[in-house]
């Protein structure tokens, strides 16, 4: 793990005990500090050894003489009472990259990229993380993606941490210094944490960039830059839109890079490549690594091919706007459509969205979930719908029409709590459907392998 002599004798109350928080009550204790911890779920406090670690509620305690109570990211900090608590005493609310961050000075020299953006930041940083590996410079990934960043050993010196940062995450950090901090996009996600306001969570984006000193790289859009007058004093930029221009890499090269398609994934990897070109690594290592990256599971994941047809599972598209990339990657082949589309879930909006700008891909929509009926009115005149309302429903359609050449997306557009326990569950079932229903595990009825958790 990684711990830090800037925390011995220091007092911290930790709240939140899911993985990064006993990553960090771990890591606190590690460095000599004296710790509080506490969760709401009885089952989370048993994890906690109460013969080093206080027991108690920050919200009910005293504060005074504490450093620092470090909130998990999943705590929002516009309605919960421990941001006015703390303050009553002058403690900083803080997460565990702010910690990781103040930990730098100790580890041995590296450097840290940071990713952030509201979509396509986790491929970002896992692409970033196999370039530099295929290079072999020693690299981890952290952040919101992964294990803990206090959880990992330090890597040793020349080394380069890639974090992927959300805005939750940034909210609680006030010292990390990217060597080089990378702004994907900015388009409305989480405004319940912001007060429903799109220019408070654009700015906590941009606060990546702002805590960045003079002689530091940032890169984003130009379009991202123009809107939100996006700046690190003394930075040097790039953007994202202009990264090929310079270098032996082509728009058509993507052809050859079979987890990086569609136009979402073109950004990707233009950010993906000024990032390891300011790390100074050689092109010809670049290109191999586009080509050998196998991507994330459930992002885009190419999981099987079958007489002709391809399957990708992208259940972690929550959302129209994440949906509407993946629905672009597959167009019309000789005027043919080849989408067979598995849409729906627990709706998070009530239309199309950004998908509708991509419905001319789609060959058949099969709605499936709470929210299938709706995108069933919505598409129904636009292209052909099939109402299946269970995913393994939905596949064994998809398959009956599916053509060689075709492509089954499932990208649901939607949240998965109706009929599963997250999009991961809801991805591996359509991973074990797909390969039950096109005959790689025999199975008398593969839906008996169901879709409800």
């Amino acid at each position: 793990m990684i711990t830090s002599p800037a925390f011995a004798g220091k007092r911290y109350a930790v709240l939140g005990l899911a993985r990064s928080g006993l990553a960090t009550v771990e890591s606190l204790l590690a460095s000599g500090a004296q710790v509080t911890a506490w969760d709401r779920q009885d089952n989370a406090r048993d994890r906690v050894d109460p013969a080093n670690v206080l027991l108690a509620d920050p919200l009910e305690i005293d504060l005074t003489g504490y450093d620092g109570v470090v909130v998990s990211p999943g705590v929002p900090l516009n309605t919960h009472p421990i941001a006015k608590r703390a303050a009553q005493f002058g403690v900083p609310v803080i997460g565990d990259i702010e910690l990781f961050a103040q930990a730098r000075a100790s580890l041995p020299p590296h450097k840290v990229v940071g990713i952030t953006g509201t979509n396509g930041k986790s491929t970002t940083t896992a692409l970033v993380t196999h370039i530099l590996k295929t290079a072999g410079v020693p690299a981890l990934m952290g952040g919101n993606i992964g294990l803990p960043i206090l959880s990992q050993d330090a890597l040793p010196e020349g080394g380069v941490y890639v974090l992927e940062l959300s805005s939750y995450q940034i909210d609680l950090t006030y010292s990390l210094d990217c060597d080089v901090a990378v702004l994907l996009n900015v388009t409305p996600d989480h405004l319940d944490r912001y007060d429903g306001s799109f220019e408070k969570y654009a700015a906590s984006k941009a606060r990546l960039f702002e805590m960045q000193t003079a002689g530091h790289n940032k890169i984003s859009s130009i379009n991202e830059e123009v809107k939100f007058e996006l700046g690190a004093q003394g930075a040097i930029a790039s953007f994202i839109e202009d990264v090929f221009d310079h270098k032996g890499i082509k728009k058509r090269d993507q052809a050859t890079w079979p987890s990086l398609q569609g136009p979402h994934n073109l950004e990707n990897a233009r950010a993906a490549v000024e990032v390891a070109d300011i790390l100074g690594i050689d092109e010809a290592i670049i290109i191999r690594a586009l080509q050998t990256f196998t991507g994330l599971p459930h992002r885009m994941e190419r999981i099987a091919e079958h007489k002709g047809v391809l399957f990708i599972n992208d259940s972690k598209a929550t959302n129209t706007d994440s949906t509407a990339p993946a629905l672009a990657a597959y167009p019309p082949e000789n005027g043919r459509r080849r989408i067979h589309w598995i849409v729906g879930g627990l709706p998070k909006e009530n239309g199309l969205g950004a998908t509708e700008a991509h419905i001319g891909n789609v060959a058949v929509a099969y709605t499936i979930g709470e929210a299938g009926p709706r995108f069933a009115e919505l598409l129904e005149g636009q292209v052909k719908v099939e109402r299946a309302e269970m995913l393994c429903e939905a596949i064994s359609r998809a398959i009956a029409n599916a053509s060689p050449g075709d492509v089954v997306l499932f990208s649901p557009a939607c949240a998965s709590f109706d009929q599963f326990k997250d999009y991961e569950q809801r991805g591996e079932r359509f991973c074990q459907l797909v390969d039950a229903l096109t005959g790689g595990e025999p199975a008398p009825d593969p839906c008996c392998l169901g879709d409800a958790a």
